[in-house]
């Protein structure tokens, strides 16, 4: 299975920068996704013609309502997109996402037809006191939706974001064999087909040895996502 590369652009991008996911679109990479923020989505599916997969950067958990300001995951499906992320640090952090919020959220994303990329991670802190396995096993016991249908877990530390720094390759390895192992405990055999991806502070430069720890079957981009350039880079760094 060839390694999925996402990019999230975050709050990033004009009309003008279409032209970059028209330029990844047409290089033909491979498994290339995108989450645009919610003002380029139309426009991304229209230019990606089917070469790429356009999704959200996250979604309510209700389908419709009196929610000023938010968008239902049917609401991105309806604009044509395949995915969603849910559950990133930074929404947990600026917007006080709890658990049982991103877990409702991956529950609406499923019933939409998309596939949820959910996000866990510790912080420096919990790192450093020894916690990562026990937040991470938190995270995952009240985040997970009921089942693995569409299911993609990312691991992304919160203090390798947007910092330049990354954990060791072992360290990464053992995050990853960790999070399958509660997949596994969680789901059966399903869990074991949960792909995993790795994010936090991936670059062309570290593309290619995240890309081979084992259990890492892709990874969710930030700052080098939003040039092709860049992006096809860490593509083709995929083993």
């Amino acid at each position: 299975m060839p390694a999925l590369i996402v990019g999230n652009w975050k709050m990033n991008g004009l009309g003008e920068d279409i032209a970059e996911i028209a330029a990844m679109a047409g290089a033909g990479a491979g498994s290339l996704w995108i989450a645009p923020p919610f003002t380029l989505i139309d426009r991304a599916v229209i230019v990606s013609a089917g070469a790429l997969t356009i999704g959200g950067q996250d979604c309510h958990a209700a389908t419709h309502g009196a929610h000023t300001g938010c968008v239902s995951a049917a609401m991105l499906a309806d604009l044509g997109a395949g995915f969603v992320i849910v559950g990133h640090s930074e929404r947990r952090r600026d917007n006080g996402e709890r658990d049982e919020d991103v877990r409702a959220k991956a529950m609406a994303g499923q019933a939409a037809g998309l596939q949820v990329i959910l996000c866990i991670g510790e912080t420096r802190a919990q790192r450093d006191a020894g916690d990562t396995e026990a937040v991470l096993a938190a995270q995952l016991d009240g985040s997970l939706p009921d089942n693995a249908d569409a299911l993609i877990i990312a691991y992304e530390p919160v203090w390798a974001i947007g910092t330049g720094l990354t954990p060791t390759l072992a360290d990464v390895a053992a995050a990853h064999a960790f999070i399958r192992q509660r997949l596994a405990a969680r789901y059966g055999g399903a869990g074991h087909g949960v792909r995993l991806l790795y994010g936090g502070s991936v670059t062309p430069a570290n593309a290619a040895d995240l890309l081979r720890v084992e259990e890492v079957g892709g990874v969710l981009v930030g700052g080098a996502s939003l040039t092709a350039q860049s992006l096809l880079a860490i593509a083709a760094a995929a083993p």
